[in-house]
């Protein structure tokens, strides 16, 4: 457990560092006016892409793809997108700003949970619409065995994301770097996390949702929660470390402030506090559901299962952003 929470606290400085968890820097990426998060996600998931492939094929780790659920991948990262959008966090930003006394992320958070427990209650009669499921599909499992073929490929990938972080910094046109640090500590962290002598297994978050509000409520009796007991407790020590990290940064550098309106939701939707929160709920509510329907988030699906090359992570991936962008054009207008 303790492994578990220094991990945990790790990617909190990771996500932190950069501000990768903010606000302003989530519902940027949303109107395209911040490519922060783009940068460092791309730069992680190819830096990590290029490591964890010779890391699986000298047996040092495993493979851990998501299966291939096609309408619930496609539906949730729809959904994914909506809720990212409105609500500016994704789950594990969302634990993380909470440390940082945001009070949106905290109503958000609440929201995440009903999500979470609403979604418990709802899987039995929704399954038809979760299918067909493809199985787990990657790049390692359509080559066959670990040739040289997929080597190359999976460097060849990884670049390709590298390349497009460095071209994306140049559009944006900063010189703050602080998401290449970010990009590369997020790179190292994942596939140690994998590592067998470690943790066995990916970065992930959302599944602590679910886990805590059939915890709180006491449905713990049903198939799903059976299935997520143990990933979701890990989410859940995995998540309070970097809540806590959070905390003792933004303490440290006096930064720590009880808040919900921050500018570009005020020039886009004014400063309502009562207002900022019901999106805030609502959003955490649609985020969580959506990333349960797909069977993860931007931690599991987007930042580990494409750095696995996984297909369904990466159809997530799309449908996500796709999803995030037009909502931002649609939902931030003044």
């Amino acid at each position: 457990m303790l492994e578990i929470f220094v991990l945990g606290f790790l990617f909190g400085f990771a996500i932190i560092y950069a501000k990768l968890n903010r606000f302003e820097t989530i519902s940027g990426m949303a109107t395209l006016e911040d490519l922060t998060v783009a940068k460092a996600m791309a730069f992680a998931i190819g830096f990590g892409m290029i490591i964890l492939a010779f890391e699986i094929g000298f047996g040092f780790a495993g493979y851990h793809v998501k299966p291939f659920v096609l309408g619930g991948v496609v539906l949730g990262g729809i959904l994914f997108g909506i809720g990212m959008a409105i609500l500016g966090y994704c789950p594990g930003t969302l634990a993380i700003s909470v440390g940082e006394g945001s009070v949106d992320a905290i109503v958000g958070l609440i929201g995440g949970l009903f999500g979470g427990l609403v979604f418990t209650l709802v899987l039995p009669s929704i399954k038809g619409v979760l299918g067909p499921n493809l199985g787990k599909v990657s790049l390692e499992s359509i080559l066959g065995n670990h040739g040289i073929l997929f080597y190359i490929l999976a460097f060849v990938f990884g670049l390709v994301l590298i390349y497009l972080s460095f071209y994306l910094d140049k559009i944006e046109g900063k010189k703050d770097k602080k998401w290449l640090y970010s990009g590369i500590m997020l790179g190292i962290l994942n596939p140690i996390i994998f590592l067998k002598v470690v943790q066995n297994r990916p970065i992930g978050a959302s599944t602590a949702f679910p886990y805590l509000a059939d915890k709180i409520v006491g449905a713990t009796t049903n198939p799903y929660f059976q299935k997520i007991q143990t990933p979701g407790y890990w989410e859940v020590v995995f998540l309070a470390g970097a809540l806590v990290c959070a905390f003792v940064f933004s303490v440290f550098k006096k930064e720590f402030a009880f808040q919900c309106v921050y500018p570009r939701w005020e020039k886009y939707k004014g400063s309502s506090k009562a207002k900022r929160l019901v999106y805030s709920f609502i959003g955490g509510f649609i985020l969580i559901f959506g990333a349960r329907m797909a069977g993860g988030c931007t931690s599991g699906h987007i930042l580990s299962g494409v750095m696995q090359i996984a297909v369904s992570s990466i159809v997530f991936g799309f449908f996500v952003f796709l999803s995030l962008v037009i909502t931002g054009k649609l939902f931030y207008r003044r």
